[in-house]
């Protein structure tokens, strides 16, 4: 057996896994400490620190005790399930993180879930148990039930428990005695997680992530499954449509902290990363040219939500971006496909439209928002679920919901999701508290989180993940309150606001520039009605009857990228550039809108 472990780590968002990793890293002896007190050195793209959410999976490896871990960080959110489908295929066990307060969450279980089909041996961390009304022991119990609803295997239920304090840095056996230092936890790696088998053979691996350089362009990155891959060595690339394609190998890097170092030779049962391979996709098989063998392939799951995208068109086009046209726009999804897995693209009905296919809104938004900041311009319509044929029925994607409310609320949030076609599985309180279950059509969840966190008073915590194709559950109504919708391009004055509010909430600040067609508010009622926001006050030099009263204006409703995705209806895009986002109409021209209405 090689001194190897490889180990995926799984939590739900907020858990502190991330936090663990790096500092397993300074156990490692891979960072001075405390370099930068409280900055996170894995999640290091801007949006992954600013959400405080893992997006693209990462691996790094230290060395403890003569053994090499290879760790891999994995997202908790259900919307990157294609991200853990295919890390997990590198691991030979895991690391469950519960919060020592909450328990498993639902997307604990998503995960958890993936990892016990797989069958991986859990090592289970209670993390926070310095958290005050904390109950590591309940969790615990939580834990093995969990893993008994999930079918798990005699030699999965006896795992080991480490209890501790990522923030702070110690892992012990027992959460009443805590020691300075996480090594209980690496033992529990090293002692109960197996170690990879070493199969001798032709070479063999599956490819299961990549890396891109300007430099040497794609890199493969996957686990070799069994033999030994050579530097400078001919290898034959197994494509899904069954063909092969003879390359050679370049480079072999392996990972080392949070880099890559390079090698000579890499045997079976470490992961490594090939440069020089060309046209391979994530799920292709490197084999030896004597014997072609493919390895099965990754099987990910579909996506449940689509959107339109398309190029920006508004008065205000080009005004932000740097790529604004259609060809700048398909060149990017079709690079973003590369490595996201779970996504889909298809060209649309007009040359400027692609339908773009997520696994929810935070998936689809993250990928908004990241080509928003490299400079991109684009308007997006409203998200819409996808709707299959089952044996000739109509079937909608349905997801399981939990919900955690003090208890003054639950009736409120009882009746929120029964409106939207929910039904409500189960229910328990503890310690004023209420837990809710619910399983829901995805359309009832676009747009509710705003809703549930208002009508709780921010105390609600929601979460959800998919979990079948159900018969399509009727009709659900949606956003009731029109829009208010700027008559003629210009800039919004004060005065202009401060007589239109009795109309109903603004988005937009005084003197900042609308053009027509742009959706500058909510009406109070449910029709749309276009508002005049670029009047300006008549100076002259009569006396007015009554005293100048001063504008008090509102402050306007900002949305985020989420929120305003949720919000707008079928008649409407979110126009994305670099530093704006605005919501608009999709006809402008007000005489053609009532034209199209008939």
């Amino acid at each position: 057996m090689q001194k190897i472990r490889n180990v995926a780590i799984i939590a739900h968002v907020d858990h502190g896994k991330t936090t663990l990793v790096d500092k397993m890293l300074l156990a490692g002896h891979l960072f001075r400490e405390n370099q930068n007190a409280g900055e996170l050195i894995l999640d290091n793209n801007d949006l992954e620190r600013e959400r405080g959410i893992t997006i693209l999976s990462k691996n790094v490896s230290i060395n403890y005790k003569d053994y090499k871990i290879n760790i891999i960080d994995t997202p908790g959110h259900a919307d990157f399930g294609g991200e853990v489908e295919r890390v997990l295929n590198m691991a030979d066990g895991c690391l469950l993180l519960v919060d020592a307060f909450e328990g498993p969450m639902p997307q604990t279980r998503f995960v958890l879930q993936k990892a016990i089909e797989m069958g991986l041996k859990p090592v289970v961390v209670v993390n926070k148990v310095d958290k005050p009304n904390c109950r590591p022991d309940e969790v615990q119990e939580m834990v093995f039930d969990l893993m008994c609803n999930l079918d798990a295997t005699e030699e999965q239920l006896d795992f080991p428990t480490v209890y501790g304090s990522a923030k702070q840095g110690w892992m012990s056996d027992d959460w009443n005695k805590p020691t300075d230092n996480i090594n209980a936890a690496l033992d529990a790696i090293i002692e109960h997680i197996p170690g990879p088998e070493i199969l001798e053979g032709p070479a063999q691996m599956l490819i299961t992530s990549l890396d891109f350089s300007s430099y040497v362009g794609r890199i493969a990155i996957g686990r070799v499954h069994r033999g030994e891959l050579r530097e400078g060595m001919d290898i034959v690339l197994c494509k899904k449509d069954g063909s092969t394609v003879r390359q050679r190998i370049k480079e072999l890097h392996v990972f080392e902290g949070m880099g890559r170092k390079k090698v000579q030779s890499v045997k079976s049962g470490d992961i490594c990363a090939l440069i020089g391979i060309d046209g391979f996709e994530i799920g292709d098989t490197i084999a030896d040219p004597e014997t072609p063998e493919a390895l099965p392939r990754i099987a990910i799951d579909e996506p449940t939500m689509s959107m339109t995208f398309t190029i920006n068109d508004s008065p205000f086009f080009g005004r932000d971006g740097k790529y604004v046209t259609s060809r700048h726009i398909g060149d990017r999804l079709t690079r973003e496909l590369d490595r996201n897995l779970a996504l889909r693209v298809e060209k649309g009905a007009d040359e400027d439209k692609w339908i773009v296919y997520g696994r929810g809104v935070l998936h689809l938004s993250v990928l908004i928002e990241t080509m928003r900041r490299e400079g991109y311009e684009l308007q997006v319509g409203q998200p819409q679920v996808i709707i299959k044929e089952i044996d000739g029925v109509k079937c909608e994607p349905v997801e399981l919901m939990t919900i955690n409310v003090p208890e003054e609320y639950s009736s409120k949030m009882i009746d929120m999701v029964t409106r939207r076609k929910g039904d409500l599985v189960s229910m328990n309180v503890q310690n004023d508290r209420v837990h809710m279950e619910f399983n829901i059509p995805s359309r009832g969840i676009i747009g509710l989180r705003n809703n549930v966190l208002t009508a709780s008073a921010g105390e609600a915590i929601m979460a959800h993940r998919f979990l079948e194709f159900q018969p399509w559950k009727g009709d659900i109504e949606r956003r009731t309150n029109g829009s208010l919708i700027a008559l003629e391009a210009g800039t919004a004055y004060a005065y202009a606001i401060d007589k239109l509010q009795d109309r109903g909430r603004f988005f937009i600040f005084p003197q900042e520039e609308v053009y027509a067609g742009q959706v500058v508010g909510e009406n109070a009622k449910d029709n749309d009605i276009v508002v005049n926001v670029t009047k300006s006050k008549k100076l002259t030099n009569m006396r007015a009857s009554g005293a100048d009263d001063k504008a008090r204006i509102v402050p306007p409703v900002v949305f985020s990228l989420e929120e305003a995705l949720e919000y707008i209806k079928e008649d409407e895009y979110v126009e994305v550039t670099p530093h704006h986002i605005r919501l608009r109409k999709i006809i402008l021209d007000e005489i053609e809108r009532k034209r199209a209405n008939r």
